[in-house]
């Protein structure tokens, strides 16, 4: 049990930025990743070791969020994206905020693993290292994986112009 607090201690912060990453919202981050550490708990003896904890920690996190996205109907993101950032709006900041929902449609249209690439690295401000290591594969993996979503989304845009 010392043990589990350990890990709760030291992965909960990274564990939490890979949710809202996902997901954009404090309050279900916070909610999600507390669900995060109960189902790992619950499964500490399924662990097999093969993988760093934190990999496997996100794996986790990642299917809880996926489960809220099912539960949620699979609402277009940029909904969601609109209600957890709701501020003050001037005419350029509306701009810009529309400019924004339409990369998240965008994004949200990109298969995955390049969509989940995408949200690390935009929103959770993680490094190419982290989210190979949190994927599974390699820097260079994540790094070509970026850059070849970022391409198919000026593709896209260019195509709409």
């Amino acid at each position: 049990m010392e043990e589990m607090v350990e890990i709760y201690r030291k992965y909960m912060p990274q564990v939490y930025n890979f949710l809202f990453s996902l997901c954009h919202d404090d309050h279900l981050s916070e909610e999600l990743t507390q669900e995060t550490f109960f189902q790992s708990l619950k499964s500490i003896d399924s662990f097999r070791g093969d993988c760093k904890i934190y990999v496997w920690l996100c794996s986790i996190a990642k299917h809880l969020w996926y489960k809220e996205l099912k539960k949620k109907d699979r609402e277009v993101v940029a909904e969601y994206v609109e209600e957890t950032t709701c501020q003050k709006i001037t005419e350029n900041s509306a701009i810009q905020k529309m400019e924004v929902i339409e990369l998240y449609k965008k994004l949200h249209l990109l298969e995955e693993p390049v969509r989940e690439v995408m949200y690390l690295r935009l929103n959770g401000d993680f490094t190419f290292k982290e989210i190979g290591e949190i994927m599974g594969k390699d820097e260079n993996w994540a790094r070509v994986t970026f850059y070849r979503g970022k391409q198919r989304i000026r593709k896209e845009s260019n195509h709409e112009m």
